[in-house]
């Protein structure tokens, strides 16, 4: 669907509508997809007629718009954006990125997904690439795979990296999120493999955990350093709708699935010794893995909407019935969990995760009451690399 010809734009729908990271002005001539988004400022109105450009398509050269500006096309899936001086609007000039008005009307969500031990890859996308998709908070895991299910966009990154040459404590989590809010995505799903801490949890059974025990220690945590100080409630730290859509996909494609669930994230590599393992059961946690945290925080501190399925491989080393967690076997269960997950993520995709602009649960508004340190006391250069994930609610001026 081309968008509409005429539109009108405020400071508050550009404001609402905007966040994306501080990056080189976008370029004449070159493909849509590949154009890095920015955050707007916005000093007046404008109404005009915007031009139909089809997705994926050449951005036509500045002069065929006008005056060096281009702005605010896009297509139904997918918003692009650009920027420039916008002629007889009264505004100033680099007046802003001007989002198209679907946003408005509510555009599809973007899915994320973040693929654990054995899920380095996702079957069944259409027009994929992998790209590079640099971050203010050093490299991501790999490189991002963009694909479409059913005209529906989705991004994957696996988390380990193609080949699982990262171990757990060494993964760039802050990289990780930066770099998929970045890429549009809205909503983030989490595959992890995952040892069981309860009787009925049997090897097989993907769990949708909807609370955690942080034991790491040796990772970073917030996007929120010195020079800029927030804290976000993570009294609900998985997103409900999202986690609502997940259920349903797991129901549509046979997989047995728990709702709900304490997960323990520990330190690692090393799995526990028996005393841990006995301690975390008597806390009342139901599964223990080792990357869900501070992946969750993170997603919370970047505003976006987050589940996490853990697919259990194994009893950890508490069950008297069961031996002492060994890799080989935990690799014949994963084999078939990954199966099975990618088959409940193309369905999820396939269904789509809503249209709403707004999160019904508030986890893409995370910020409005998070942020304690004041305008005048914020550091610039923290702010500048906060771009992506807290732009929405710093209201970063990239220009600055």
């Amino acid at each position: 669907m081309p968008v509409p010809s005429a539109v009108v734009f405020t400071r508050d729908h550009v404001e609402a509508y905007f966040a994306g990271p501080a990056r080189p002005a976008l370029q004449p001539g070159g493909r849509a997809a590949q154009q890095p988004r920015r955050l707007a400022r916005v000093h007046g109105e404008f109404r005009g007629a915007l031009p139909d450009v089809a997705r994926d398509d050449a951005i036509p050269s500045a002069p065929q718009i006008g005056s060096g500006a281009i702005f605010a096309f896009g297509s139904e899936r997918q918003v692009f954006r650009g920027h420039g001086n916008v002629p007889g609007t009264g505004a100033s000039d680099n007046i802003a990125v001007l989002e198209v008005a679907t946003a408005m009307a509510g555009t599809e969500r973007v899915l994320g997904v973040l693929g654990g031990s054995g899920v380095y890859d996702l079957a069944g996308l259409t027009h994929t690439r992998w790209e590079r998709v640099d971050s203010a908070f050093g490299d991501p895991s790999d490189e991002l795979l963009f694909g479409e299910i059913n005209g529906r966009t989705l991004v994957f990154l696996p988390r380990h990296g193609r080949g699982h040459r990262i171990p757990p404590s060494e993964i760039n989590y802050r990289a990780n999120i930066d770099a998929l809010k970045r890429a549009g995505v809205t909503d983030l799903l989490s595959l992890s493999a995952c040892g069981s801490l309860r009787e009925d949890l049997v090897p097989g059974t993907f769990v949708l955990v909807d609370q955690f025990v942080d034991r790491t220690f040796a990772r970073a945590k917030s996007f929120f350093t010195t020079g800029c100080v927030a804290h976000v409630s993570l009294s609900r730290p998985v997103c409900a709708r999202l986690g609502a859509a997940v259920e349903a996909a797991a129901a549509a494609t046979g997989s047995a699935l728990a709702r709900g669930g304490s997960y323990l994230a520990m330190e690692g590599p090393q799995f526990s010794s028996r005393a841990e393992s006995e301690l975390y059961r008597s806390w009342g946690c139901d599964v223990i893995g080792m990357t869900n945290m501070p992946e969750a925080k993170l997603a919370r501190e970047a505003e976006i909407c987050y589940a996490s399925l853990s697919m259990v491989t194994d009893f950890d080393c508490w069950h008297d019935d069961h031996g002492d967690v060994e890799v080989a076997d935990i690799v014949a269960v994963m084999t078939d969990n990954a199966s099975r997950g990618r088959s409940l993520v193309a369905e999820l995709a396939r269904a789509g995760v809503g249209r709403s602009v707004s999160c019904s649960e508030g986890c893409d508004r995370a910020l409005d009451t998070a942020i304690i340190t004041p305008p005048e006391s914020r550091d610039p250069e923290l702010l500048r690399r906060l771009d992506a994930v807290a732009g929405r609610a710093l209201r970063v001026d990239p220009e600055r």
